[in-house]
């Protein structure tokens, strides 16, 4: 099941109506505000404004001392070497440093370890490498703080260590002459939330001796994609960076960024940060993943049109092959839960694999975390080695999860929302058993989707697009504005896009409108003519043939009548049994199903095309509120388990009419029936 938990921001009209006359704002944009805590007179300020002051980067602890010594290596003609990493922030802020340090005339040169073959940060066959290259001075750039060891290597072989970074700091800091992070717990600078490229360029600010503005000026372009890429809040002074940014990168002046711009996309038009968050970062992450990010770094620096435009090509190349990649291990791991159903009912989903791609684990972790609503993740083995990669939901740590098999692993890290580790291949089955009995001792969230507000049909027109704009940029910490329409009668279904996407043309009283829902095509589309829907919807702007239009397009629908989190409570109730959890004996009949809703069932999947996520509909269509859903899944399971429904590899239902058996020797039927008498 695809459900969430929808969650409408609370909001006070009135003192929403008082923002608006005081600040001179627009009702709807004062209301919009407002959902999203943002009240009093000083934070409407500080979010409105559009020139917001940069705070001193002297002010983060120890950033005099990386001053000093780098300063001291380009006075004494040292060779200096940026250590980067390989995402976008990595990459984006090994650019910047790099450039910035050539302006200085240094001797500067930049490694960028490869993702599969290194991993992630310091390492000492690098630092051999810089060693042999006559590098006497290595800066890190969004990487480094927790190389405790890797540090020490460094001061052996005869080199120093500047770090920066903006990862949470451990218990003990790495050798170095300076350690410039915002969140040591001896950093007092107004601001800490900074991309790894966004602590770069106010190391660069630093060694230019207060020309802030400049140096923003040359690299905002640079600092935007990082610190969208990162998934920092765009709030404070990463707000204004991305502000500034979004039109430098428009604007076109870094032949890189707009060589694989024309590549992205498929007509000129401008970047918004969603934009960018959608078409440059993804191609800018891949090549790391699939390649080296040496590529990365070469655009961004390359002062060639010609040779900008081959690497761009290059790059989104890669990009294609990353996607190729994905769709593999996806279509693997649904195999996997065919195969081994059983795997569903996790509460942490966990798919192993042999030989899948390293470089994009993440992502495929990310994308089933979304379609199932768990925690997951996703291992690719390769021989006795293993590692691992996984995603979470909002109020479930995965990083405590891991930590909780430590035990087990080679090595992890992460944060609550992802993170990442090495495991033997042979401790797979138990990493597996004792991250799910982990999460038996912690509340498991519903997946949920927040809403700014609701929205009547007939309020939504082209002049509410300037009114959201105001808003931008748009990203982590400011999400783009979601509204609710809800109540809305489905008119009629029109596949679009060659059959791979749907517009619905709906209406509520005299008030009609069309919506556009990707991803999804007509003939499984699950809702007909005359449902009443709710819909979470997302307002963009449309120009065709110099008319400007506003286009919703749907987040996510469902059906008016049902509740989500009864629904929600009875998948989970239905997954307890599954699993073979304690359950009351009231629970247990409250989900077994008799025999004329057995036949029910049946003869709804026999008429209609069905799939197995859609049990929702079902149960509504049977003329239920969602209180069955648990026995619904039941009555499918048990007329699986009896070969009288059958189910394909997209989950759609078919009934094996030709089948007579007897509801009686079902042994998941029994196994309910346990459950009572217990």
């Amino acid at each position: 099941m695809h459900r969430k938990l929808w969650k409408v921001a609370c909001v006070d009209k009135e003192a929403a109506a008082a923002i608006a006359e005081k600040h001179g704002l627009d009702p709807f944009a004062a209301l919009l505000l407002s959902s999203r805590g943002i009240s009093s007179d000083h934070q409407i300020r500080d979010f409105m404004r559009e020139d917001a002051p940069l705070c001193d980067p002297l002010t983060i602890r120890d950033m005099d001392k990386a001053v000093n010594e780098i300063h001291r290596a380009l006075d004494c003609g040292e060779r200096i070497a940026v250590y980067g990493d390989y995402d976008a922030d990595g990459v984006t802020a090994s650019s910047l440093l790099y450039l910035f340090l050539e302006t200085l005339g240094a001797d500067v040169l930049c490694y960028i370890p490869d993702r599969n073959s290194e991993g992630y940060g310091l390492n000492k066959q690098a630092i051999d490498r810089l060693k042999n290259d006559g590098v006497q001075l290595i800066v890190t750039v969004d990487n480094g703080i927790s190389a405790i060891e890797e540090a020490e290597y460094i001061y052996a072989c005869g080199m120093r260590l500047v770090v920066t970074d903006h990862h949470k700091v451990g218990s003990r800091l790495p050798r170095a002459e300076a350690v410039v992070d915002p969140h040591r717990s001896d950093c007092t600078c107004a601001f800490e939330d900074w991309a790894g490229v966004g602590v770069a360029f106010k190391l660069a600010c630093a060694l230019s001796q207060d020309d802030a503005e400049n140096i923003l000026d040359d690299f905002a372009d640079l600092i935007t994609i990082g610190t969208i890429a990162d998934v920092v809040p765009l709030t404070g002074e990463n707000r204004t960076i991305v502000k500034y940014g979004i039109r430098k990168i428009n604007e076109g002046g870094n032949f890189g960024l707009a060589a694989l711009k024309r590549a992205a996309l498929s007509s000129p038009r401008e970047l918004t940060a969603n934009g960018v968050a959608f078409s440059i970062v993804p191609r800018l992450n891949a090549v790391g993943r699939i390649d080296r990010a040496d590529e990365a770094f070469e655009l961004l620096i390359s002062d060639s049109e010609e040779n900008a435009q081959q690497l761009a090509q290059k790059i989104s190349d890669c990009n294609s092959v990353r996607q190729s990649l994905e769709q593999k291990i996806m279509t693997e791991a649904e195999k996997q839960l065919q195969e081994m159903p059983k795997l569903r009912f996790d509460r942490v989903l966990v798919f192993n694999g042999e030989g899948w791609h390293g470089g994009v684990i993440g992502i495929v972790a990310a994308r089933l975390t979304e379609r199932f609503g768990k925690p997951t993740i996703v291992i690719t083995s390769d021989g006795e080695e293993a590692k691992g990669s996984g995603r979470s939901l909002e109020g479930f740590s995965l990083y405590d999860a891991i930590d909780s098999v430590r035990d087990l692993l080679t090595h992890f890290g992460g944060h609550p929302l992802a993170a990442g580790f090495g495991v033997k291949t042979k401790d797979i089955p138990t990493f597996r058993t004792r991250i799910n009995q982990y999460a038996k001792t912690v509340a498991m969230p519903f997946p949920t989707l927040s809403l700014d507000c609701k929205l009547r049909p007939g309020f939504i027109s082209a002049d509410l697009l300037p009114v959201i704009s105001m808003l931008e940029p748009f990203g982590a910490g400011n999400p783009q504005p979601l509204f609710g329409l809800y109540g809305l009668t489905l008119r009629s279904v029109q596949p679009i896009g060659n059959g791979k996407h749907v517009r619905l043309s709906l209406s509520r009283g005299n008030d009609h409108i069309q919506a556009l829902k990707f991803g999804v095509s007509a003939d499984v589309f699950p809702y007909v003519p005359g449902d009443t829907l709710d819909l979470a919807v997302r307002l963009e702007p449309n120009e065709y043939m110099g008319t400007h239009r506003v286009s919703i397009y749907i987040k996510d629908i469902r059906l008016s009548k049902t509740d989500d989190r009864l629904v929600l409570e009875q998948a989970r109730l239905y997954e307890r049994i599954r699993r073979g959890d304690s359950v009351s004996s009231q629970e247990a009949v409250s989900c077994l199903p008799d025999r004329a809703y057995t036949a029910q069932v049946y003869r709804f999947v026999r008429d209609h095309t069905f799939y197995e996520e859609d049990v929702d509909l079902l149960c509504y269509r049977l003329g239920s509120d969602g209180s069955d859903v648990c026995k619904a899944l039941m009555t499918i399971d048990i007329l699986k388990e009896l070969g009288v429904l059958i189910a394909d590899a997209s989950g759609k239902l078919t009934v094996d009419a030709s089948r007579k058996v007897q509801l009686e020797s079902s042994q998941l039927l029994h196994q309910v029936q346990r459950l009572i008498i217990k």
